[in-house]
């Protein structure tokens, strides 16, 4: 069985991650739309050129949102509504785009454990979830929401579980859940929570203690992707597996880790 494999295409490496992609025959994620100075400016003339980049691809195309200070759930209202414009916006550009779902951050504030915090947070995002994931459904897209700061994959799974929507899935992000976790939650621990839900997992390689974008055969790197690979087919065989990485040549290398059936 081959591996979903996905190159995650940043600003300034876009046209080479899409090059190796179609080289390889595997995805793109689009990075370019999670940026204000990308939604703020000309981003019809983006959208159109992305459109045109993308066409020979022939694996999955995905879209990563916005996620630079977005409060979903927030007890600030005005705060909400910014936040549904930029998730609503990066809907519509997905469905243009041909992508089949997008990403966005959970956003809990991971600094904080106090169960008054958490529980509010949980209440005000299940409302505020709902009716975003209906409109994605409008669009025929699927939201993913990432783990960044949360110490415990049940709170992102709860949410889940009481929002109950087939178009809102998760993302797992391998580094940030290493980095970010609490000591007790290892890894195979957030595979198994999140897997009703998983769609989608960012990889890439890390030193344990910065959030870093590298490739798996990091010298200074602290995950086994010998180790991490297998148990994820495990878990769930047909999840997309995303190289989250800031270098082509990364991507290129760690390629190998995969079953793919390259074209070229």
């Amino acid at each position: 069985m081959v591996d979903n494999v996905i190159l995650s295409a940043g600003i300034h490496n876009a046209q080479a991650t899409i090059d190796l992609a179609i080289e390889k025959g595997v995805g793109v994620e689009v990075m370019a739309f999670a940026f204000p100075d990308t939604l703020d400016s000309d981003w019809r003339v983006t959208l159109a050129e992305y459109k045109e980049r993308l066409k020979p691809v022939t694996g999955d195309i995905t879209l990563h949102g916005p996620f630079l200070d977005m409060v979903s759930g927030s007890p600030d209202q005005r705060i909400n509504a910014v936040c549904v414009s930029r998730y609503s916006h990066a809907i519509r550009i997905a469905a243009d785009l041909g992508a089949k779902q997008v990403v966005f951050h959970a956003n809990f504030i991971g600094s904080l454990h106090n169960t008054f915090y958490r529980e509010g947070w949980h209440a005000r995002n299940v409302e505020f979830w709902k009716p975003v994931a209906d409109y994605a459904d409008q669009h025929g897209i699927t939201i993913l929401l990432e783990n960044m700061w949360e110490f415990d994959p049940t709170i992102i799974a709860d949410l889940l579980r009481d929002v109950d929507h087939p178009r809102l899935r998760t993302c797992l992000d391998v580094g940030h859940a290493h980095i970010f976790s609490s000591p007790q939650y290892p890894f195979e621990y957030w595979l198994q929570t999140m897997q009703p839900w998983l769609t989608e997992i960012h990889m890439n390689n890390n030193n344990g203690i910065i959030d870093e974008h590298h490739g798996f055969n990091w010298e200074k790197g602290v995950l086994d992707y010998h180790q991490l690979l297998p148990m994820i087919r495990r878990v769930n065989p047909d999840v997309d597996l995303v190289l989250e990485m800031d270098h082509v040549d990364d991507m290129r290398d760690s390629l190998s880790y995969f079953r793919i059936e390259e074209l070229a």
